[in-house]
């Protein structure tokens, strides 16, 4: 193998060098990149935890708030009946 002049050589070098250090960059942006992305990923799930935590509570306030519903539903049909026998017989009021 021949050697070449050194201004070729030189040439060679610097092309070698600038080719370094584009891949050295895009690599690094390249980890930029990946880092951003696995802590996108990582609040991702926290978010998703959350909303979890979130749903559980509202299950909850559901559930509590049909029974009370239901317990207001026999207070309901107790007064109706207590409305009605009032209604059948209104000198029951009037203790003399």
């Amino acid at each position: 193998m021949a050697a070449g002049t050194p201004d070729s050589q030189a040439r060679f070098g610097q092309s070698v060098k600038g080719l370094l250090t584009e891949k050295v960059n895009t690599c690094g942006t390249d980890v930029i990149a990946l880092t951003k992305q696995v802590l996108k990923g990582s609040r991702s799930s926290e978010l998703l935890g959350q909303a979890a935590r979130n749903m559980v509570l509202q299950e909850d306030a559901i559930l509590h708030s049909e029974d009370s519903l239901r317990k207001m539903a026999i207070i309901t049909t107790h007064l109706q009946y207590q409305q009605e026998a009032i209604q059948k017989n209104p000198f029951l009021c009037f203790d003399f």
